[in-house]
């Protein structure tokens, strides 16, 4: 295989396309791609997948994630993060952390959530925040979410303020500027994010990551540095093949799904297609009784 998985620890200031290109021009694969743009003043976690490796990006698209943040309570962003248009709203102190712990329990409660209107998410093919920095009023709809867990692990009074630090495990889709936000709308001392790291995405954790700088070297003293794709497979169910049926799927000859030794999943239901000798074959699912290929890798 030409590439792999590079698990970045993507420093702040820094966009996520810049770090693509930092992939790119290192190792000289020039395929490469990311899985879960961060914003640039956020750290952390970013799995970019070079050469032969995005084949596999699309599986990662339902990861779960895990963050580290630290908001401000007292002031909001235009953004919802540092970078934006600070205004003062009203400070608390000590006597109202209660309550703004009860807003981010609250928030952290709900499974909707409307995205920033600083993000990358997409009005009739134009990204967001292209249209809030025009100054064009729109609306965007609300996500579906689940946020699993929201830890507070430290509240500061400040001179600005009440700093809070937590993290959160949530579902693919979650902004942790608007968990912030939303709060400080509650609570009604307005809030944004501080600080933001994303510590884990799926399988994939930052104790593992490394900086674009420390890639550079590792290149340089032939340390492996690629994480194997097909880790993003983990999680699917797995489907033992024959020898004649591995050849079918390879040959893309149609095989009813009962055929298949095991094999009594739903129609939809992604399963890894393995060979007799663990060898993975392709990614295959049921549809009307028939075995469909979603990727072949044979």
């Amino acid at each position: 295989m030409n590439g792999g998985i590079i698990l970045l620890d993507k420093p702040s200031g820094m966009t996520s396309f810049d770090c693509d290109k930092t992939v790119r021009r290192v190792t000289g694969i020039k395929k490469v791609g990311h899985s879960g743009t961060l914003d640039p003043f956020a750290t952390g976690l970013l799995p970019v997948f070079a050469g032969d490796a995005l084949k596999f990006m699309r599986y990662t698209d339902d990861y779960d994630k895990a963050y580290y943040c630290r908001a401000l309570f007292g002031k909001t962003s235009d953004t919802g993060d540092k970078d934006g248009v600070i205004t003062d709203v009203s400070r608390p102190g000590r006597e109202d952390t209660d309550k703004i712990k009860s807003a981010l329990y609250e928030v952290a409660s709900r499974k909707e959530q409307i995205p920033p209107k600083y993000s990358a998410k997409k009005i009739n093919g134009v990204k967001a925040y292209d249209l809030a920095r025009q100054g064009v009023e729109f609306t965007l709809k609300p996500n579906r979410i689940e946020i699993y867990s929201l830890d507070i692990s430290d509240m500061t009074v400040c001179d600005d303020g009440v700093a809070v630090s937590f993290t959160v495990h949530c579902s693919k889709g979650t902004y942790i500027r608007t968990i912030c936000t939303d709060a400080g709308e509650l609570s009604g001392f307005g809030a944004y994010a501080l600080e933001l790291r994303r510590l884990k995405c799926g399988p994939f954790d930052v104790e593992n990551a490394i900086t674009p700088a420390e890639l550079e070297d590792a290149l340089r003293s032939w340390r492996n540095i690629f994480a194997d794709p097909v880790v993003t497979l983990d999680s699917m169910p797995v489907t033992v093949l024959s020898d004649k049926h591995a050849d079918d799927i390879r040959c893309g000859r149609k095989i009813p799904a009962k055929a298949l030794d095991g094999f009594d999943h739903k129609d939809g239901v992604l399963c890894k297609a393995v060979s007799s000798s663990g060898a993975l074959i392709a990614v295959i699912y049921q549809d009307n009784g028939i075995i469909r290929i979603d990727r072949g890798f044979a």
